[in-house]
Formats: C-alpha cells, sequence, structure tokens
C-alpha cells in the first residue's frame, strides 16, 4: 500500500498548497493547485469504484500540468497494471522511477517484469528497490522469486532465509521450507518445520504476512 500513500501524500500537498495565505499566491498558482487537488479526488475515486477510465484522464491531466510528477506516472502505472495493460505500465513505472526513485516504484516495475517474464529486470528492478528499503519481507520474498526463475538457487534461499529473518512467520517459514524441498535439502527443510512447529506452540495461532500482490494497489 505504499505506492497509495505516496500518491494520497502528493494529493495531500497539492491541496495544503491552496491554503496559504492569500497574499502569498497569485491567482494563477491558486487556482492551479486547487484543479490539481481536485483531479487527485478524481483519480483517487475513479480508482475506488474501478472506474479506469475517467481516473486515467485526471492522471493523465495531472501530467499535462506537471510533466514530472513521480506520483502520478507511478498510480498510473498501477491502473494500467489492473487492466493488464503491462506494456503501458512498464512505461509509467520506469519514468516514475527516473524522475524520482523509490522503493515502491521500483518493487512495482519489478512486479510488471515478473509477471511479463522479463526476469533479468525484474532482478534488476527489484535490487535497486531492495538498496532502498531492505527491511520488509515482502521485498526479499519478490526477489527469491525472481531468482529462483533465474536458476539462483543460492541467492533464492540466501533471500527468503532473509524474510524469516524479518519476520518470522508461519508463511515465510513455509515458503523456505519448500524450496528446500523442490531442492531436495529434506533436511533443511525439516529443521524449518521444526521451527513452524515451535513457533505455533508458542503464539497458540499462525501469523501472516501480507505478500506482496502481483500489483500493488
Amino acid at each position: 500500500m505504499l505506492e497509495l500513500a505516496l500518491v494520497l501524500g502528493f494529493g495531500a500537498l497539492a491541496v495544503r498548497s491552496a491554503k496559504v495565505r492569500e497574499d502569498e499566491l497569485s491567482p494563477l498558482p491558486r487556482r492551479l493547485s486547487d484543479r490539481m487537488g481536485k483531479l487527485w479526488d478524481i483519480a483517487h475515486q475513479g480508482m475506488r469504484d474501478n472506474r479506469f477510465l475517467r481516473a486515467e484522464k485526471a492522471l493523465l491531466t495531472i501530467l499535462k500540468i506537471d510533466q514530472k510528477n513521480a506520483a502520478a506516472y507511478n498510480r498510473l502505472g498501477i491502473l494500467y497494471a489492473k487492466q493488464k495493460e503491462y506494456r503501458d505500465a512498464i512505461d509509467c513505472f520506469e519514468i516514475a522511477s527516473s524522475i524520482e526513485a523509490t522503493p515502491s516504484s521500483l518493487h512495482n516495475l519489478g512486479l510488471i517484469y515478473y509477471e511479463t517474464e522479463n526476469y533479468d529486470k525484474a532482478a534488476v528492478a527489484f535490487e535497486q528497490a531492495l538498496k532502498l528499503e531492505d527491511d520488509l519481507a515482502a521485498r526479499h520474498v519478490a526477489y527469491a522469486k525472481v531468482q529462483e526463475k533465474l536458476g539462483n538457487h543460492k541467492i533464492m534461499l540466501q533471500e527468503l532465509e532473509k524474510a524469516v529473518e524479518l519476520e518470522p512467520n508461519h508463511e515465510t517459514f513455509n515458503l523456505l521450507k519448500k524450496a528446500y524441498e523442490n531442492l531436495g535439502l529434506t533436511e533443511e527443510a525439516k529443521a524449518v518445520e521444526k521451527r513452524v512447529d515451535k513457533m505455533i506452540v508458542t503464539s497458540g495461532k499462525r501469523k501472516r504476512m501480507l505478500r506482496p500482490r502481483r500489483v500493488v494497489i
């Protein structure tokens, strides 16, 4: 949900800019900021209501006003991805990352590359996202999945182990266990299973991890 938070943050800035004292703004900038705030509202509401054409028009209008608005490009990429228009989504996320590289925009780009089976580029995008933010298990899980596709099993295991370290819950343990099993590492898989059983006994219930969706919304 970081992408949505980022977009909302930029939208809030546009709204707040309209509330600066009257003597600090000329009529044109004030009207422009008011318009930007309304356009963000339309875009957010359109996404919530699955009125994608309405949201797209609002975001494209924002980009006509501000051609380097990374948040608008990122949100537009999410919109295209939801409609499986992956080429357009990639273009938007690449532009957003070139304007302002954030973990979220890079992670989104990696997810789309993964979806379109462009695993080399997906790996690069995930690596860049991890350089900026490496304390989320979901990012390591995504990177592990693309390394699995590339046949880099050692890196895959390292990333899943890191995910377990960050979020030691049933789901991360299960992903690591399955990875060991698929590689024929029976003893390692059994060791993970014992840790899971111990965790269940200790907590009394299984915890869940917020996994990355194919497209972050």
